[in-house]
């Protein structure tokens, strides 16, 4: 039987039977059944009975344990943080390499061109320009060119169908 001193809870009068008593079998009642107030007043249900003395320790109760989930949530987070900034300087790392790549290739490209065409590379006379709807498209003459076939497309045009000889 649980005797109360005078000034004490029900919350630190669960603690005192369970120091005394830490090894309770499976056939003796749980401290919930025991004490079954306590886990619905950590709830917030079944406040009415508790004075001022036990709501200040429950409250303390509650706000331990609502700063060690803040502590351990910040901890996951700031682990997040520092793996995703590794990730990002990694990625930021091998996209610089890859530009690298880029502008090497480029001026390998440039150095063949000039070795094809010659020092000036592309000339003037070997581009021409077509002016189409307003759209300037430029092409090189000596570029390769992919011929393809397609189905014909019926348009409507100016030309008559039936031309007239004569």
């Amino acid at each position: 039987m649980l005797v109360l001193a005078k000034g004490s809870s029900k919350l630190e009068a669960a603690a005192t039977v369970l120091a005394r008593e830490p090894q309770l079998t499976d056939s003796s009642p749980s401290l919930a059944e025991t004490f079954g107030l306590v886990p619905r007043q950590l709830l917030g249900e079944e406040l009415s009975g508790l004075n001022i003395k036990d709501l200040q320790n429950l409250e303390n109760q509650l706000e331990m344990s609502l700063k060690g989930v803040r502590m351990k949530k910040e901890q996951v987070l700031t682990e997040e943080i520092k793996e995703l900034n590794l990730k990002g300087s990694l990625i930021h790392q091998e996209n610089i390499e890859l530009h690298k790549k880029i502008n090497l290739v480029r001026q390998e490209n440039a150095e063949l061109q000039k070795k094809v065409y010659g020092p000036g590379g592309r000339s003037e006379e070997n581009r021409v320009t077509h002016i189409t709807h307003g759209i300037s498209k430029e092409y090189d003459l000596h570029a390769p060119i992919n011929l393809e076939l397609s189905q014909p497309q019926n348009e409507k045009s100016d030309v008559p169908d039936v031309m007239k000889l004569g």
